[in-house]
């Protein structure tokens, strides 16, 4: 087979640039820590590392919802333990002392209402606890206070929750409804919705607590309030009266712990759910480590590989260049004289 000149220099040519190629794209790669710079160079890995950067920015929104959940609820618990708290300090103290016969004064018994008068004051600001201007006990409507105490002409008390009087039985209904709204949060465990087009529950994370639920609302069977603020102020009616009726303090102070009982409840329920916030934190955090290391694995350089390559890319041209003076060998002229 005949080779000639020409033949010879046009391969030299050709390797020579593939080598010069090889050695660029060495070279880039060290210098930008990268696989690849450009789709079209590895259309695979380009598309996988989109996939991933989409899901470890849908795996920060997910974290950032439950720090904000939990934020959320921690104002709910520490709003929930300061009422406990005051109704635990009204009932132990003041309820138990007011029973006691050696501080049945009409002067002392003034003194322990207004105690109860102040403390209701207390549990509706805390009940008006707000965090990032939203009212986390006031269900799904959190722009506006939940409660308000008001005293009407009469001199009769009255505690509205978004309006509606707690203690009307005409708005038990609508009462009822306001106590199970809900307020749902994406936390990552596949948001859907059912063949109605409601949410689905169990895709979502509920961060709604009522105010109603802490506290109580409408009447019980003997017409007493059940909400602890109104019972509160009640309890206060009966020791400021000339004639101290202890059977019916007894009564009042009985629905007061009781409603006491429900804000424990609560809390218990809010510790719970908080202990579930935590472990899907932890589970987010341990997503957000697996999805960098397989994006760095797809996108970032092993560095000590890439030099590895990129120095003997650059040995191979060098030698290429050293082949090339030495490509045209003597030929039948270079004999003749």
């Amino acid at each position: 087979m005949r080779i000639t000149t020409n033949a010879i220099l046009r391969n030299y040519k050709s390797n020579l640039g593939q080598s010069l190629s090889n050695l660029d794209s060495c070279r880039t790669k060290v210098m930008t820590g990268r696989n690849f710079n450009s789709v079209s160079e590895d259309p695979a890995s380009a598309l996988r590392a989109a996939t991933l950067q989409k899901r470890y920015a849908q795996n920060q929104d997910y974290l950032n919802n439950v720090e904000d959940a939990q934020s959320f609820q921690d104002c709910q618990e520490d709003a929930a333990m300061q009422i406990n708290n005051v109704a635990q300090t009204l009932s132990k103290k003041y309820g138990l002392e007011s029973l006691n016969g050696t501080n049945g004064s009409l002067e002392t018994r003034k003194t322990y209402a207004d105690a109860w008068r102040g403390a209701q004051e207390s549990m509706v600001l805390s009940l008006n606890a707000s965090y990032e201007g939203k009212y986390v006990f006031a269900g799904g409507d959190g722009k506006e206070p939940p409660f308000a105490l008001k005293t009407d002409a009469s001199g009769k008390q009255i505690l509205t929750y978004r309006g509606k009087d707690v203690n009307d039985p005409a708005n038990q209904a609508i009462l009822d409804e306001l106590s199970k709204e809900s307020l749902y949060i994406d936390l990552g465990f596949g948001l859907s919705s059912s063949a109605d087009g409601s949410l689905d529950p169990s895709s979502a994370f509920n961060t709604s607590l009522p105010g109603l639920n802490l506290i109580g609302y409408g009447q019980d069977a003997n017409g007493n309030p059940k909400n602890m603020i109104l019972l509160a102020g009640e309890i206060a009616n009966v020791l400021e009266a000339d004639n101290f009726d202890r059977d019916k303090f007894k009564e009042l102070l009985d629905g007061f712990d009781e409603g006491r009982s429900t804000v424990l409840e609560q809390v218990t329920t809010l510790g719970t759910k908080t202990e579930f916030l935590n472990t899907t934190k932890e589970r987010l955090k341990t997503n957000e480590i697996s999805l960098a290391t397989q994006y760095d694995t797809v996108v970032n350089a092993d560095m000590a590989a890439a030099i590895t390559n990129f120095s003997w890319a650059q040995y191979a041209y060098n030698s290429a260049l050293k082949v090339g003076t030495n490509i045209l060998s003597p030929s039948f002229i270079d004999f003749m004289k």
